[in-house]
């Protein structure tokens, strides 16, 4: 759990860095902050979903998670979640829920996630886990000068999905080959660039209702023997 607790504590130095940075920021410089951010998350997922050479697998996988999401109603629970926290401690900075959900799904979809997790509860090296610690330090900086302090929240969900993986390491290791690792990676690049689109306010898109994607798609990896994909 080395590597987890090094970023968690990356996003929260990030982040509160963040939040007295862009408390200082003219509304203007923030605008234009938050647009090329977004751009930038866009271009994220499309490198993502390049990890994979199927492209019906996250195809697949994001239809049958909107539709268990959609179900599960995460969208409106996270935003009421969000909601409830900003009307007892914000002070007027941008919505919780958007901040928490976009940060999360950023610092917890990718290679580096996956990978450095279960590198660090197999073997105990967390290097690839420090790397991204510094990666993410500064895009939670970046985040939190634009969105405000619901950023730090996604600490909380860096902490749970990389504990989960690096604990569970050898439960999973047999299931986590190249492909499904792949495949959960394009299949999160799908949902960081609907994010990107709600960042950039061109299209509101219910990327957490997608969340059950990201289970999906390696399950249909390991069940690739069994159907045409």
């Amino acid at each position: 759990m080395t590597g987890t607790a090094i970023n968690v504590a990356a996003v929260l130095a990030g982040g509160g860095i963040g939040v007295v940075l862009g408390a200082r920021l003219p509304e203007g410089l923030r605008r234009a902050a938050m647009q090329a951010i977004g751009v930038v998350t866009l271009l994220v997922g499309v490198q993502n979903f390049l990890e994979h050479d199927n492209p019906l697998v996250p195809l697949v996988s994001v239809i049958l998670g909107l539709f268990a999401g959609e179900l599960l109603r995460i969208e409106k629970r996270l935003q009421a979640f969000g909601d409830r926290l900003e009307g007892r401690l914000s002070r007027g900075e941008s919505p919780v829920s958007r901040a928490f959900v976009t940060t999360s799904l950023l610092f917890c979809v990718g290679p580096l996630t996956v990978i450095g997790s279960l590198q660090d509860g197999l073997t105990g090296d967390y290097g690839l886990l420090a790397l991204k610690s510094a990666l993410d330090f500064i895009a939670a900086l970046a985040f939190a000068s634009v969105l405000g302090w619901g950023v730090l929240l996604s600490a909380g969900t860096v902490l749970v999905v990389q504990g989960s993986l690096t604990l569970g390491a050898g439960l999973v290791e047999g299931f986590a080959t190249d492909a499904a690792i792949s495949a959960t990676t394009a299949t999160g690049g799908v949902l960081i660039f609907g994010l990107g689109l709600s960042l950039l306010e061109l299209r509101e898109v219910p990327v957490a209702n997608m969340l059950p994607a990201l289970l999906v798609a390696p399950l249909l990896v390991v069940a690739a023997p069994l159907w045409p994909l």
